[in-house]
């Protein structure tokens, strides 16, 4: 009895280690943390912010010269999902860009803008809208408080949920299959504490 006591027990912390293993190197059910609380995470920057952390988050409140600035991710994905807690102030002008067909010049024109823009001229693509793609109506505001972006793409359908409110399922497969995705700042002040994405 006192054996199986004993393999039990090392079982159990083999276990414990691995699941401790798992959530160090920031996976867990499949979700790769890019960006916590605590660490910024490893992104090539096109363009300059001063991109840092503050309070338990990624804040940019500054463009180093006119062009906005993107973090774009080392790695390429195909299907996906993104789970992204973010703050935006009510000026902000910033998205995350998901498809992207290259990885050294990010724009709307190149990959899927998800965009979080309350007060873009134009509202049709603001805030909730996959910009040039699935329009929303009417235009959720993001201003003031935290958020959550769920985004899926898989195949060419892209679903966008902010706050668990459903603002875009589209078809559409203008962009590569695959590619790097990009964390934006454009204006104003945005704040990003959560980061992580799931290859489906």
């Amino acid at each position: 009895m006192k054996h199986w006591t004993t393999l039990a027990a090392g079982l159990l912390a083999v276990a414990a280690a691995f699941q401790f293993t798992s959530m160090a190197s920031g996976q867990s059910d499949g979700w790769v943390t890019l960006l916590d609380g605590t660490k910024m995470g490893d992104w090539t920057e096109v363009g300059k912010a001063n991109w840092a952390m503050k309070d338990g988050a990624l804040v940019a409140d500054k463009l180093d010269g006119k062009d906005p600035s993107y973090l774009v991710s080392k790695e390429s994905y195909k299907d996906f999902q993104i789970k992204a807690e973010f703050w935006a102030d009510d000026d902000a002008n910033s998205g995350i860009f998901i498809r992207c067909d290259v990885r050294d010049k990010i724009d709307a024109k190149i990959c899927y803008e998800v965009n979080i823009f309350d007060k873009r001229p134009d509202p049709t693509y603001g805030t909730g809208a996959i910009v040039d793609v699935a329009k929303v109506d009417p235009m959720p505001k993001a201003g003031g408080k935290w958020n959550t972006y769920e985004i899926t793409a898989k195949g060419s359908q892209l679903v966008v949920v902010l706050n668990g409110q459903k603002t875009v399922d589209v078809q559409d497969s203008k962009h590569n299959a695959g590619g790097p995705f990009a964390l934006q700042y454009g204006s104003g002040v945005i704040k990003f504490r959560k980061v992580q994405i799931k290859p489906l």
